[in-house]
């Protein structure tokens, strides 16, 4: 697939870019990017979630009432999940959601993921730019002369730049990342992929 390089203001560069087929061209495979997005998302729950069985409440541990004779059922604690106040009945306990996936399996994740989106038509490039000073609405500009400021953007940048970083920190649909932190959930969860060139090209060597 060939994409034009655009200028800050919108307008082709002149030069044109071939994006590598291994990379942006291949057969999607939807499970495994599934896979890495669950993966993903597991890995970020902090797995704290608690709640007090019986053996934990603090209440009064007398019993009830006496065991035969009451007219009702059997009652041995106030405790027991059936009353207010007393222990959750099968309730969340710590754990760990952590799970590992083999490297080749995510490297196929991103790669169909990079694919899936160069198939929408959802990848722009533009030539490498530098922000004198951090100003919102002058890259809001730039996202809207490069036709991605109506939808969710992931920006990727072939090394950080704090200008850019800040400029983009107050638009709730832009994330603006290097192309080392790149990953398929954030890919996933854009709309428009926005690179930098240069950037298809550590891709490419990266996921091959």
């Amino acid at each position: 697939m060939e994409l034009p390089v655009l200028k800050i203001d919108g307008t082709p560069s002149g030069k044109n870019v071939v994006l590598d087929e291994e990379v942006f061209g291949a057969t999607p495979n939807e499970h495994v990017v599934w896979l890495d997005v669950k993966q993903y998302l597991a890995n970020r729950r902090q797995g704290t979630s608690k709640s007090k069985d019986r053996s934990e409440v603090d209440y009064s541990t007398k019993k009830m009432g006496r065991q035969k004779g009451g007219g009702g059922a059997r009652h041995g604690s106030i405790k027991a999940g059936i009353y207010v106040g007393g222990g959750r009945i099968h309730g969340p306990e710590p754990r760990d959601y952590h799970f590992k996936l083999n490297k080749k399996v995510k490297q196929l994740a991103r790669v169909s993921a990079l694919s899936l989106k160069a198939a929408d038509n959802a990848i722009v490039i533009v030539e490498p730019f530098k922000m004198e000073a951090p100003k919102t609405k002058e890259f809001e500009g730039i996202l809207s002369n490069i036709k991605a400021g109506d939808r969710k953007v992931l920006f990727v940048l072939p090394e950080n730049s704090d200008n850019i970083y800040l400029s983009s920190r107050n638009l709730p649909e832009v994330k603006v990342i290097t192309v080392d932190q790149i990953n398929t959930y954030v890919i996933m969860n854009s709309r428009s992929l926005v690179l930098v060139d240069g950037v298809q090209d550590i891709l490419a060597e990266r996921n091959k």
